[in-house]
């Protein structure tokens, strides 16, 4: 088990990344992706990895992999774009941010290796969406069930800030996982920007109308018709979990009415 869909290895050079995932980027370094061929999770997550559209972020990610943290100086950093992972049969779609720094640009899966997912998978454990409550590498053998993880910007960005336009260049990312992703009933946005980014997908695709605006909140959800719920939390920051913001009792509360909304009753874990 590799991490449901991630390479072996645990860092790619640019040319082990064309060799692996051998659909390169088109001029401009969009998708390659054209609407006319069948998709598959497996191509979004070749895509994402050859993406080279924002060469802010790109150039961000490699200098974060080359110049490390002292604590990682030993290992080698993933450094590319990080793609979604989890349950290809998921009910629950959970949309993070962006990768961090030395979090999913060192290990290559998002909410790896970070205190965000310290805190985001412990949860997802205790709510029976998790193997195990730890994720700590690309092989690690954590395995999603019933959800998948998806980050809204595809790289790590400086001081955690993506730009609008490149949150709008990875979007197309997402709604291409929205479309594989047929059985998702429950949507899990951490924060306020990773809602408006999903919103703004979900419009695109007509899923929901462009008005009227929908309120953020911690543990506030919405109906988003056709058995759609739509759920609100803070982001598992450690901004807000040091400071007592974000608890992990507040966010179980969250996961419990989304398991209720699923109908996942006793112990999910079974």
């Amino acid at each position: 088990m590799l991490g449901q869909g991630y390479p072996a290895l645990h860092a790619l050079t640019d040319e082990n990344r064309l060799r692996l995932f051998p659909t390169r980027p088109r001029a401009g370094g969009g998708p390659v992706y054209d609407g006319r061929m069948r998709d598959s999770l497996s191509r979004v997550r070749a895509d994402v990895v050859a993406c080279e559209r924002c060469p802010r972020l790109r150039a961000w990610c490699r200098e974060v992999a080359r110049v490390k943290v002292k604590r990682f100086r030993g290992e080698r950093y993933w450094g590319l774009p990080v793609p979604g992972f989890g349950d290809p049969r998921a009910r629950l779609l959970v949309v993070g941010l962006a990768p961090a720094a030395h979090g999913g640009n060192r290990t290559g899966r998002v909410f790896t290796g970070d205190r965000s997912g310290d805190f985001l998978f412990a949860a997802l454990h205790r709510a029976g969406f998790a193997s195990q409550p730890t994720s700590v590498a690309r092989d690690d053998g954590l395995e999603l069930r019933d959800a998948y993880v998806a980050p809204l910007a595809r790289c790590a960005p400086p001081a955690n800030k993506p730009t609008p336009a490149e949150i709008g260049n990875c979007r197309g990312y997402l709604r291409r996982e929205w479309a594989l992703l047929g059985q998702v009933r429950a949507i899990l946005v951490l924060g306020k920007l990773a809602m408006d980014g999903t919103l703004a997908m979900l419009r695109e695709t007509g899923r929901v109308p462009s008005r009227p605006a929908l309120a953020f909140g911690h543990g506030v959800a919405h109906d988003l018709g056709d058995g759609l719920r739509l759920f609100a939390s803070y982001h598992p920051s450690q901004q807000n979990t040091f400071t007592g913001k974000l608890t992990a009792r507040r966010f179980d509360t969250v996961l419990a009415a989304i398991n209720r909304h699923l109908s996942r009753g006793g112990d999910p874990r079974r």
